[in-house]
């Protein structure tokens, strides 16, 4: 089959007509009209524009005696095919998850950030300061707190939506169509050093947060000193959060593209019910920490839940994947 009848018939199986096929390659009806009558061939640009628009090779479009790629999951299931990414849906995904990572960064801070006010002013009650009140204090501060978890589950919902189409790529094993591989390959080196660098500097605002709260302990300072110490904690944690998860977000973006790291195809079975269980631990970590320091009043002893959570954060999630991958073997 030459080139011409496998424009027509592949324009033919889209439901295009030569008017859209010519709108979709930025050329003239005319110029579609002479391809598929053989009175002209595309240049290269086009070809691999049809290549990508009608998910076939290069080679099959351009070979006489090319047969059409059939994608297959190992061979097993013939009936199944690979979904290909092309090169607008690869640029796509890469600007929404640009959008995701601000949105779910700010969401996080606010969610690390929404019991703050109310420990301060707990502290300022606890120290007779200004004249707050334990009432007082309870009531701006349960507001706040709520105001600020309303906001971020606005952001978690509102942004779900915007990449709900593109959950098949962490999901499904998928195809990429030429040239996206080593566009997103580049977009990654260029990325990396911004990646560790934020990295970096939140893991090391993480890891020292606690010293406020150390050294008002040493120093045997007030117990309405150490509650706003514990505020600042929190404002600490919540920065290097978001730096990590802002640019942990972008760059897993790449992975997934690539299909590489934790989006491999092995690993993409395990990372749903991971994820999970990342976000319930937390979740239990912050209720222990705030039931124990509220019952107690300890707030100078009660900062030690961070590290520990922190210290027992990777065998637990290890021990999901193992669970889960036990659970694949079945």
């Amino acid at each position: 089959m030459i080139l011409a009848d496998k424009i027509i018939e592949e324009r033919k199986k889209l439901g295009l007509s030569q008017e859209e096929l010519a709108e979709k390659l930025s050329v003239s009806r005319q110029a579609v009209s002479k391809w598929e009558s053989a009175q002209s061939v595309p240049d290269l640009q086009k070809i691999i524009a049809m290549s990508e628009l009608f998910s076939v090779s290069t080679d099959y479009l351009l070979k006489d005696d090319a047969q059409p790629e059939k994608s297959v999951s190992d061979g097993l299931d013939s009936d199944r095919t690979i979904r290909r990414v092309s090169m607008e849906e690869a640029n796509a995904f890469l600007s929404a998850m640009v959008e995701q990572s601000e949105a779910v960064s700010l969401g996080v801070l606010l969610c690390i950030l929404c019991p703050v006010l109310l420990i301060f002013l707990n502290g300022l009650a606890e120290g007779n300061v200004c004249g707050v009140t334990e009432t007082v204090a309870c009531g701006i501060g349960l507001a706040a707190l709520f105001i600020q978890v309303t906001l971020a589950a606005f952001l978690f919902v509102r942004n779900g939506g915007k990449t709900e189409r593109f959950d098949y790529l962490e999901k499904e094993e998928f195809e990429t169509a030429y040239g996206v591989t080593g566009l997103v390959k580049e977009k990654k080196a260029a990325y990396e050093p911004t990646y560790i660098r934020f990295l970096s500097l939140g893991i090391a605002l993480c890891v020292l947060s606690p010293l406020p709260l150390i050294l008002t302990a040493l120093i045997n300072e007030a117990d309405a000193l150490a509650i706003s110490m514990t505020a600042l904690l929190l404002c600490i944690v919540a920065v290097g959060v978001y730096m990590i998860v802002r640019v942990a977000t972008v760059r897993a973006s790449y992975q997934i593209l690539l299909q590489e790291g934790d989006y491999n195809k092995q690993e993409k079975k395990k990372n749903s019910a991971v994820s999970a269980v990342s976000a319930v631990y937390w979740c239990l970590a912050t209720a222990v920490y705030l039931i124990w320091s509220f019952i107690t009043n300890d707030w100078k002893s009660t900062w030690i839940v961070w590290p520990i959570a922190g210290v027992l954060c990777a065998p637990v999630l290890m021990v999901a994947k193992m669970l889960r991958k036990d659970e694949g073997n079945r």
